[in-house]
This record gives structure tokens, sequence and C-alpha cells, in this order.
């Protein structure tokens, strides 16, 4: 068992129930607040999830410009025991292994859907830490401009909704378009490498959550899975 301290958020949740509120005795709601800061979790509460639902909450084909991509893999992002974003790779090809995805050519599509409110900000935030996270500090200063037009973009959205999309799209020779709700942020900014980082905070050697990354690469999916890509 791992003890955890509750973050205040998450304690006010339980204790403005009705099973936990405060009556007229303080002391007691207080003894009560204290008893529930500080819990015994099993360790899997813990741990990061990255469940597949039955059927894909994703478009079987998308495109990237022109060029037609399939479903590779889907997963859900989770932070505890809570749903941040679903979250799809798109590909012109099945892979199934991190070297295989990095060495495709061609387009490329992250689709992702909101699966609690976000802070656009601290969306951008997180994406740029893993991004530094499995790039080097010459990667990052090289890709100044598109990594600060990352945090531009989702900046310029300071609430997602439960619902809400939001994708990046590669295409080869012109950069990665960013787009909210299936509208473009502007034009395509950064090279095949910046792409790669972006890829690299999922499929890096420090890998946001490796559930996802397995959910996206289709490992626990049998390959003949008709909704998903085929070479």
């Amino acid at each position: 068992m791992a003890i955890w301290h509750m973050p205040g958020a998450l304690e006010d949740c339980f204790v403005g129930h009705p099973t936990f509120s405060a009556s007229s005795n303080a002391p007691a709601a207080r003894g009560r607040r204290h008893a529930l800061s500080t819990i015994a979790i099993a360790p899997w509460l813990l741990a990061p999830m990255a469940g597949q639902a039955a059927s894909p909450p994703f478009p079987r084909t998308m495109e990237a410009g022109d060029t037609p991509l399939r479903l590779n893999g889907f997963g859900t992002r989770y932070r505890f025991t809570f749903k941040v974003y679903d979250l799809a790779l798109y590909t012109p090809r099945k892979v199934s292994s991190v070297a295989e995805l990095l060495a495709l050519p061609g387009p490329k599509r992250l689709e992702f859907v909101a699966r609690r409110e976000l802070s656009g900000t601290e969306l951008g935030r997180l994406f740029l830490k893993g991004m530094a996270e499995n790039a080097s500090a010459d990667q990052m200063n090289r890709h100044t401009p598109a990594t600060g037009r990352l945090i531009q973009v989702f900046s310029g959205k300071p609430r997602l909704m439960p619902g809400d999309g939001f994708s990046m799209v590669f295409e080869p020779g012109r950069g990665t378009t960013f787009y909210i709700e299936g509208k473009p942020q502007g034009g395509p900014v950064g090279n095949d490498e910046f792409f790669t980082m972006i890829l690299r905070i999922w499929f890096g050697e420090s890998p946001v959550d490796t559930l996802l990354r397995d959910a996206l690469l289709d490992r626990a999916r049998a390959p003949t899975d008709p909704t998903l890509a085929t070479d």
C-alpha cells in the first residue's frame, strides 16, 4: 500500500460530499478532513492507465493534406484515476514499435479529445515539458519559434471543455499545423525534426505514459482488427 497526500482540490471533493460534510461540530469536521488528507491507496490506483474502448472513439481514417491516413492505435491519458484526454495516432501504414514509427516517412496525425476541463496554457506547458524531457538542449533551442507557437496556440484557448478536440498534423516539407475544434491555428511550423520531438512526448525515452504509448502502437490489440491501419 502507498501513502498519498490528497491534493486540496480532490480533498474538497470528498469533504464537500454529504457523507463527509462538516456539521456544526467544527473539531469533528477538522478530524474528518485530516483523516481524508492522508489515505492508504493501493499502488494500482497511483499508476497511469491507458484504456481502450471496445470500438474506437475516433474515425478509422483521416487525412493530412491530401494523404489518407489510417488509425494506428488509440488510448486514454490518465492522471491518477482521472481521464485527461483521448489520443489517436494516424499513420500511412501500420507500425507496432517506436523505432518503426520514428523511421516511418510521410505525414502523420495526432488527434485528441479532452475528457475533462483543461487549461489550455497548462496543457501547452506540459507538452513543452514532455518535449524537453526527450530532446537535447540544442534541439530545443533550434526549434524555439515552433515551440513558442505551440504555447501560443494553447494559451489562446483558456479552457478546453470535455469533448473539445485538437490536433497536430504533420506534412513533410510543410511542417506541423495545430488545430482546435477543427480550425487551423495559423500556418504550419517547424520541420521533420520538430514533429519527431512532438512524437517523443509519447514515444521518447521518457514517455509521458508508457501504457498510452503501447495503446497507440496497438500492442494489446489483435493485428487483424479491421479498425486499424494495415500495410
